[in-house]
């Protein structure tokens, strides 16, 4: 798995954990709803402004989000 696929991951799993949709989630971390889908499945870089700002949404430390990468 690449660096983006891993954290696209675990963004998804978290986000299942809370029950929360992608547009929700989106709209909560201040991105658009149209980038969220192609971060969970690996298919963009995010840079580590989005990565907080996902992370802040999820309510969980970017540290986390980063684990095993």
């Amino acid at each position: 798995m690449s660096i983006n696929e891993i954290f696209g991951l675990k963004v998804r799993e978290k986000r299942i954990a809370l029950n929360l949709s992608q547009e929700k989630l989106a709209n909560m971390a201040d991105i658009d709803r149209t980038y969220l889908p192609d971060i969970e499945n690996g298919r963009r870089n995010v840079s580590l402004a989005i990565a907080e700002k996902i992370a802040k949404a999820l309510n969980v430390p970017l540290t986390k989000l980063l684990e095993d990468i």
